[in-house]
């Protein structure tokens, strides 16, 4: 079992509920396939430093999950075949990156607490 971030966002002209089914659908598409969600964030809708689509905003989502490296060709052709998704990023993390991922983790914790 590997470690994973994905970052993706998605189209600003969708609604809440929207939003919340495709962040679902790939939450649940991890799961299935033998992976283990971490943690996940939602940064919000944000400006992009360049338009995509013809779009200026986007909303942003983060996964942190742990999963067999045979799952991410298929995690990564879902988002391709999505259109509600505008970019995606995988990346695999390092025991470095894991370490710093938990400790911003906990960090944002005890800012919200």
């Amino acid at each position: 079992m590997n470690n994973y971030e994905t970052v993706f966002i998605l189209n600003p002209v969708l609604s809440d509920t929207q939003i919340e089914e495709t962040v679902k659908k790939f939450e649940d598409f991890v799961k299935k396939n033998g992976g283990k969600m971490v943690s996940k964030e939602n940064w919000g809708l944000k400006k992009l430093a360049y338009a995509i689509q013809h779009k200026k905003s986007g909303f942003y989502h983060l996964f942190e999950f742990t999963a067999p490296g045979e799952l991410i060709l298929p995690y990564e052709q879902e988002f391709r075949r999505d259109e509600r998704v505008m970019r995606f990023l995988t990346v695999k993390l390092d025991k470095h990156a894991v370490a710093w991922a938990e400790k911003r983790r906990t960090r944002l914790k005890t800012s919200k607490a």
